[in-house]
């Protein structure tokens, strides 16, 4: 296969130049949807094409010709190549759904015209955060992508958009500036925020130190991801958007956060001292948060509590430091991306069928739409993991990585992902049966589906059961992606030449991790001559 080093900027370059040539063209609506839909649509294409490549190593490009670690890598891996492919069909779905929809959102005050340039800028935000390979580069994704969200969310301006908006910003704010004081102590404490460098450097840092950046670190990805007790804002920020910009949010936002902890946990921090830390926060962010899912009667918020919820099973994999773990981890990361984003679209739907997203309010959905009810249903059932859907799948996997650990946390948390499972699918069946089963009520207005908004979600729920086709040869990719993250030799190898990792404190990475293993087996009695 050609080497592809010189498309790994692009899923970043392509929708950037977009939204300049967008916000130029603000008068035509028209050629903002085209070339809207050519950008995505080309980055779609790069990153099926960087999925295939980096299965056979890494791939890198320097910014600027600087190489690492004076300048900012850009690199693509398994993991950051799963990420994006996954992230372009969502983000390519969600706008032709927006576009279909009228108006935008269906509605005479919101500003149309800076609708594509900010979604495109939220692209661009989202993947240059998973190609980063400096930690500030990372902050900048983290960044580009929540300054477009701020904006994305109160389009409209009615007040309680806004209201909800204050508390987005205000949290997205505070969890920004602990990102950046924890960069900032990095710095201070190995000299370099280039992630490759500091897997070399970090095993040299004092103990206590490298606890506390990790720490801090945790705390600004777990306010992003929205992990328990970090996870307050969500439930009351994200219902009120329009449904595009819900779907969107629900399905990667979140998911960006989790990626940062994958990528730092697994590289800077391999030790796991934080791992029993985070194995409770996993098991309170999945009870307590599909507890919020049962008691909720408007199916935005259930939905926004079922994503609460179901991070915790991201959680879990990585807090279980272990191949299995992170395998199931990665896998579910892409399954629900694709049903959550799905679900939010279809609720959309079931609005404007509706009137309401009050389940107290709706009814009889299945009757008059029965597409409306299967493409709730099918995601729906993935989400609570009914076999063989692909929740069942990456949930089995967790579990059986739970049950492998074998201790009594471990254990803990799987019985906690099986309670999270029965009280998800009750929640979903709860509102499955509201919605569409119970009478309708007199009022329903008869508000015809536009056919771009029900193909765009059908196109998520045919995604969504791709992913259980392919499982086979998917979970396979995702092991693979775990084992890379876990032996990371070949990251610090491709990310940074031999001669930029001498720090004069410490051995290559992979000369350490061989000399780990050469010890285990000398004790294990395998390395030993006979």
């Amino acid at each position: 296969m050609p080497d592809l080093a010189w498309a790994v900027p692009l899923p970043v370059v392509l929708p950037l130049s977009a939204a300049g040539l967008a916000l130029a063209l603000w008068r035509h609506a028209r050629a903002q949807n085209v070339i809207s839909i050519v950008a995505l649509s080309g980055v779609l294409g790069v990153a099926v094409a960087l999925l295939f490549a980096v299965d056979e190593g890494p791939l890198v490009l320097d910014v600027g010709g600087w190489t690492a670690p004076v300048g900012i890598p850009l690199v693509a891996d398994r993991l950051s190549a799963l990420m994006l492919t996954v992230s372009s069909v969502v983000l390519l779905c969600v706008l032709v759904y927006s576009l279909s929809q009228g108006n935008q959102y269906g509605e005479d005050e919101t500003p149309v015209a800076i609708f594509h340039p900010t979604y495109l800028v939220l692209a661009a935000g989202v993947n240059n955060a998973f190609l980063s390979g400096d930690l500030f580069n990372l902050y900048v994704g983290f960044e580009i992508l929540l300054a477009a969200s701020y904006v994305l969310i109160t389009l409209g301006g009615t007040g309680e958009r806004v209201r909800a908006g204050t508390i987005y910003v205000v949290v997205s704010l505070a969890s920004s500036l602990v990102f950046l004081l924890a960069i900032g102590l990095v710095y201070a404490a190995t000299g370099t925020v280039n992630l490759a460098q500091l897997a070399v450097r970090l095993p040299d840092v004092d103990p206590g130190v490298a606890l506390a950046l990790q720490l801090l670190l945790l705390l600004a990805f777990g306010i992003k991801a929205a992990v328990f007790p970090l996870s307050a804002w969500l439930p009351d920020s994200y219902p009120t958007a329009p449904a595009p910009v819900t779907a969107v949010f629900a399905g990667l936002l979140t998911k960006v956060g989790v990626y940062a902890i994958i990528r730092t946990q697994t590289l800077l921090f391999p030790e796991g001292r934080a791992d029993t830390l985070l194995m409770w926060v996993a098991l309170a962010t999945m009870i307590i948060g599909i507890l919020g899912a049962v008691a909720q009667n408007d199916i935005k918020r259930l939905l926004s509590f079922t994503l609460v919820s179901h991070i915790g099973y991201m959680v879990f994999g990585i807090a279980l430091s272990t191949d299995d773990g992170l395998t199931g981890a990665v896998f579910y990361v892409a399954h629900h991306i694709t049903v959550q984003t799905t679900l939010f679209l279809v609720v959309g739907l079931m609005e404007r069928r509706g009137g309401s997203t009050s389940l107290d309010r709706l009814g009889g959905l299945a009757k008059l739409a029965p597409a409306l009810a299967v493409m709730f249903f099918v995601p729906a059932m993935s989400l609570a993991g009914i076999p063989p859907l692909s929740g069942f799948l990456g949930k089995a996997g967790l579990l059986q990585a739970g049950v492998h650990a074998g201790t009594p946390l471990a254990w803990a948390l799987v019985a906690g992902g099986v309670l999270t499972s029965l009280l998800t699918l009750y929640a979903v069946v709860k509102a499955w049966n509201k919605a569409f089963w119970q009478g309708a009520p007199a009022d329903l207005p008869d508000t015809p589906l536009p056919k771009g908004m029900v193909g765009a979600t059908a196109a998520l729920v045919v995604a969504g059961l791709g992913i259980t086709v392919v499982a086979g040869p998917l979970y396979g990719y995702t092991e693979r992606a775990a084992e890379t993250l876990r032996e990371r030799g070949a990251y610090v190898a491709t990310v940074l030449p031999e001669e930029g990792r001498g720090t004069g404190q410490s051995d290559d990475v992979t000369e350490r991790e061989n000399g780990d293993d050469a010890e285990a087996a000398e004790a294990a009695g395998e390395g030993a001559a006979p």
